[in-house]
């Protein structure tokens, strides 16, 4: 498993080989496929270890969240987020690189999707308060509905910060732009 994590930020999701594995392994070509099934098993456990643990220090772990409101909470994951895309740009670049791979293996479209559902009332409880077993502020489809919208600002504020870095947003920028868009919602609601 380390062999293919260090693989995966040298190279890539895209660009190894069962060769390559097997070699920073130093083990025979057949254990990939004996321990795993398939080289693409072995780099799809790798990348979802590597990413968890990324998750882990970027979003709040279950009762560490940051005091204060829901603004200073997100403001506070914006900006390590941001400023993990430079320490673990190669796994990043990895990640969505399998992203693009899942349109082809079922097996890593349902490994990413499961690591997603399981992430969604997490991202719902520890920034918001807000649990899908109804306790505090919610229920199971609003927390979900939460956690989808951070997945989705995490995931496009990835993208941005790997391709453009320069013009990316700020975590400013974002809590900006959600307050903003909150005030037209509550507007066009009231």
């Amino acid at each position: 498993m380390a062999g293919a994590r260090r693989l995966l930020a040298e190279r890539g999701y895209a660009r190894i080989t069962s060769r390559d594995l097997a070699a920073a392994a130093d083990a025979p070509l057949g254990t990939i496929n004996y321990h795993y099934g398939s080289k693409e098993a072995l780099l799809n456990a790798a990348l979802l270890e590597a990413l968890h643990e990324w998750g882990d220090r970027t979003v709040p772990p279950p009762g560490q969240a940051a005091d204060g409101g829901d603004a200073e909470r997100l403001d506070g994951m914006w900006s390590d987020i941001i400023e993990s895309v430079t320490a673990d740009r190669p796994m990043l670049v990895a990640a969505v690189e399998a992203y693009a791979q899942a349109e082809r293996s079922s097996d890593i479209r349902q490994q990413i999707a499961e690591a997603l559902e399981r992430a969604r009332p997490r991202m719902a409880r520890e920034l918001h308060d807000v649990d899908a077993a109804g306790d505090g502020e919610g229920d199971e489809r609003t927390a979900r509905a939460i956690g989808s919208v951070h997945m989705a600002l995490i995931i496009g504020l990835v993208h941005q910060w790997l391709v453009d870095p320069d013009r990316a947003p700020s975590a400013a920028d974002l809590t900006l732009g959600l307050r903003a868009i909150a005030r037209r919602l509550e507007t066009a609601d009231g």
